[in-house]
């Protein structure tokens, strides 16, 4: 599979070097040239598929021929050693629960996925890789799981001071060997804007390998439409008509849902869940797409104000907004209704959700208003405990902990703090 990039002002590429580079030299993010569905036969027999079966069948096209089947067969069920149950909540509200992996969040997939492909790509290469990654709160305590003593590959990880949650910060800041943690003084959006800004710097790209494990990396990105399969084969029998309603920061899930669906994944719509950064929200009311500077939720892993991927779904349309229109809906809300919903779900329902997961539901909840005979199912992408004062306030009741976050509660966090790309720029440097 060849991929190009969508600012269309640099040469196509093959999947690994898609993977190592990250960005394209033009800035672009890498799409496949060739989305192939497919056959009907796939999602009719898919219950008698296991979840690697499917994962399997779904990702070939796009890293073939470069990692041989039998590798990427190990890859896949190496990627997914835990579970992916559905909760039903009521008869026309279900979670996908993808918090079951071992930093308890959704990007678990994607970053054990990419760390084993860039191992195999990496292994007979002298030279070490540095993976330079932006953090909102999940992403950095999964990639640093995920690459964990990976040999030849760095992990360089910028989060925002005080906007990831305690147990967030613990996850990407105590794990060392080659794993780094630089604090920004900043936001999502300023992490992210110095990893794209070092991707082009030639000052440091001449002298060290970078990449990047953010959902802009195709293979950060593409196994995130697993889930939605998954998902699929437990509800398709009961279910003629299922929609998702995603927490949407990045829009890397949602996007990463479409690609399912362009797979031939048997899905009418999809729901952007937003907090108040709802740059989406309001682009599908104006057709007026006007980055901003993000705002600080409790959703924080949401909170950005310029989401990386909507250029790809953009593109999966054609840039036909009405045609985008009919397959996705956007709602936005503040951290009060947030609040409001997580008590609900607890209350209503005796379960326990985190405040991105409220953040989907309501999206169900507005959604069948107006789709009554739809089944929706929201996506809960982190464990509730991530968020623990939050959640425990709201519900007013003592959540037990993990075995996954007693293993690093405790530790002691170790952080560089930065103020600028500047600092980052020295601190790149002086590793060589």
């Amino acid at each position: 599979m060849n991929y190009y990039s969508l600012n269309r002002k640099a040469p196509d590429t093959t999947f690994s070097n898609a993977v190592i580079k990250g960005l394209a030299p033009d800035r672009g993010l890498y799409f496949p040239k060739e989305i192939t569905a497919l056959p009907a036969s796939f999602f009719k027999d898919i219950d008698s598929k296991s979840y690697t079966e499917i994962a399997f069948e779904a990702i070939k096209q796009f890293v073939s021929p470069e990692i041989p089947e039998s590798i990427l067969k190990t890859i896949v069920e190496e990627t997914l050693s835990f579970d992916f149950p559905i909760v039903k909540l009521n008869a026309n509200i279900s979670t996908l629960e993808l918090f079951h992996g071992p930093t308890m969040a959704f990007k678990d997939v994607g970053a054990r996925f990419m760390a084993r492909c860039l191992a195999y790509f990496n292994q007979d290469n002298t030279n070490d890789v540095t993976v330079l990654v932006a953090t909102s709160g999940d992403t950095g305590g999964a990639v640093a799981n995920g690459f964990l003593g990976v040999k030849g590959v760095n992990v360089v990880i910028l989060y925002p001071s005080g906007k990831v949650s305690d147990i967030q910060e613990k996850q990407l800041t105590t794990l060392g060997q080659n794993i780094t943690a630089l604090e920004v003084d900043g936001v999502f959006d300023d992490c992210q804007d110095m990893v794209k800004k070092a991707f082009l710097d030639e000052s440091i790209t001449s002298k060290m390998q970078l990449t990047s494990a953010n959902s802009i990396n195709v293979a950060r990105w593409l196994p995130q439409l697993f889930y939605f399969m998954f998902a699929y084969k437990q509800l398709h029998k009961e279910h003629d008509e299922i929609v998702f309603s995603i927490p949407s920061g990045n829009f890397g899930n949602i996007c990463a849902g479409m690609m399912a669906q362009q797979l031939g994944l048997p899905v009418k719509h999809f729901i952007a869940a937003n907090n108040v950064n709802n740059v989406v929200t309001q682009y599908l009311e104006s057709e007026n797409y006007n980055p901003k500077p993000s705002v600080q939720t409790i959703s924080n892993a949401m909170d950005v104000g310029n989401p990386s991927n909507f250029v790809r779904i953009q593109e999966i349309y054609k840039n036909d907004f009405e045609r985008l229109k009919e397959n996705l809906s956007s709602y936005s809300y503040t951290d009060e209704e947030t609040k409001e919903a997580l008590l609900e779900i607890y209350e209503r329902y005796n379960y326990v959700a985190d405040p991105h997961g409220a953040v989907g539901y309501l999206g169900c909840k507005d959604y069948l208003k107006t789709h009554k005979n739809t089944h929706c199912v929201f996506l809960e992408t982190a464990h509730p405990t991530k968020f623990l004062d939050i959640v425990e306030d709201v519900i007013d009741t003592k959540v037990d902990l993990p075995d996954q976050i007693k293993a690093v509660i405790d530790k002691e966090k170790v952080a560089l703090q930065i103020k600028n790309y500047a600092d980052l720029k020295a601190y790149l440097l002086q590793t060589i």
